[in-house]
């Protein structure tokens, strides 16, 4: 079975393991080693890992010498980006909407004070 690209994105970005793996890999590309170094795992729990970012599209690794630095590929995250755009603005005219129900209901509470 083939999953969408958005939906293995954000499977992919569903472990915290994960995540904290392509905040490090903001910094610049990285090895096994380099990338294991924060947590408390095997380098094949953490190999595991950078195959599931790698199958989603959010990291490359290249095949230098024996190494294989990862490397995040921003552009994948493009999508994902734009998905949720569409739900930012829902929930920024949602709290526009509260916000003007707000002002309504002070301004009401004000007048009704002042008899």
């Amino acid at each position: 079975m083939q999953t969408d690209p958005l939906s293995a994105q954000f499977a992919a970005l569903a472990d915290p393991t994960r995540r904290a793996i392509l905040a490090r890999l903001t910094q610049g590309e990285a090895t096994v080693n380099e990338l294991a170094e924060p947590f408390e795992m095997s380098l094949p729990a953490v190999s595991k890992h950078l195959k599931v970012l790698e199958k989603a599209g959010l990291i490359s690794r290249s095949k230098e010498a024996q190494w294989r630095p990862a490397k995040l590929e921003p552009m994948a995250m493009k999508g994902m980006a734009e998905w949720l755009e569409h739900y930012r603005r829902y929930w920024e005219k949602s709290f526009d909407r509260l916000e003007d129900y707000l002002r309504k209901v002070q301004k009401g509470n004000d007048d009704g004070n002042r008899n």
